[in-house]
């Protein structure tokens, strides 16, 4: 259409009655006069809206689905890591209440040895080249370590300490091939050396060959002069096989280590030596022997027919 002055009268013309319909609608109310032209155009209008509105509807949803589906995922991540924060907290947890039973048994095993301990934990682990058994501890001469101190934790002997740091130490663990210590029978008092054989049975060879040994005996260690490298009375282990002696000089026997040298954690370095031998008062308490369960025999006596039941019911 030609913009001339015709077509701008006649788009004012429109406009101005286009104010005037409505504003005779307003003042009409429910009786406007224009309502049933209204409803008319509803009618012819109604089903292309309805059209346009269900073509563009489910853009509309996808758009709010993919914004939702943002918040969703921004959810699911947040949960995640509430997940997976909790299940660090549940794990730290656990740990710190393993740390607390092996302390509580280290001190228990302490004091029965009356040990004065210096606690520690193992931090790095030694080459396994050589077969050399040994740990780093996070203690060191500022805590008061010095070499050739005795090395435990809640189930015995661990090692004695080689080198001292400021802060960490090294460690040479009971089963090295390289460590020996002087220990002493349970029951019978026969001393002999103890030696390392990496991940097998500590090696026991007795000074008397003719001493009597049997499997599960148990060991302590007998002590060092000015009780260094080792004090006495730290259990070792338990006897496990013993070798027949066939007439030599010594005896050889093979020990269970009670400590498992392959999950080391927790450990106390003796800084102080007990006053007195505490000879066997640091080895577990042994279970008590079941006692056999008490048998009852019961003796059933016949009892005497009842009167007529020889007649079989006949009469004599």
């Amino acid at each position: 259409m030609r913009d001339t002055r015709e077509s701008r009268l006649l788009l004012v013309l429109l406009i101005a009655i286009a104010f005037a319909l409505i504003t005779v609608d307003i003042r009409g109310g429910e009786d406007s006069p224009v309502d049933g032209a209204r409803q008319a155009a509803a009618k012819v209008f109604g089903p292309v809206e309805s059209g346009v509105s269900g073509a563009v509807d489910p853009i509309g949803n996808a758009i709010g689905a993919v914004r939702d589906s943002g918040n969703r995922h921004d959810r699911i991540g947040q949960l995640e890591r509430e997940n997976a924060a909790l299940k660090a907290k549940l794990g730290s947890d656990d740990r710190n209440r393993s740390k607390i039973r092996q302390l509580d048994t280290m001190l228990k095993t302490a004091g029965a040895g009356q040990y004065g301990i210096k606690g520690a934990q193992v931090i790095a682990i030694g080459s396994a080249q050589g077969f050399s058994w040994t740990v780093t501890i996070d203690a060191g001469a500022n805590d008061g370590l010095e070499r050739d101190m005795t090395v435990l934790n809640g189930d015995g002997l661990v090692g004695r300490v080689t080198t001292v740091g400021p802060n960490t130490a090294t460690v040479l663990l009971a089963n090295d091939p390289d460590f020996t210590v002087g220990t002493r029978m349970e029951k019978t008092d026969e001393l002999g050396f103890t030696s390392g054989q990496g991940d097998r049975p500590l090696r026991v060879q007795l000074l008397n060959g003719k001493a009597k040994v049997e499997k599960g005996d148990r060991l302590v260690t007998f002590g060092s002069q000015a009780d260094k490298p080792f004090v006495p009375g730290v259990p070792v282990g338990r006897v496990v096989r013993v070798d027949p002696s066939g007439g030599d000089l010594t005896r050889t026997v093979y020990v269970q280590p009670y400590v498992g040298f392959t999950k080391l954690d927790i450990v106390g370095i003796v800084v102080q030596p007990p006053r007195t031998d505490p000879r066997d008062e640091v080895l577990p308490s042994k279970p008590a022997k079941p006692k056999p369960a008490p048998t009852v025999t019961v003796t059933v006596t016949p009892s005497a027919p009842a009167d007529g039941a020889a007649d079989n019911g006949y009469e004599q």
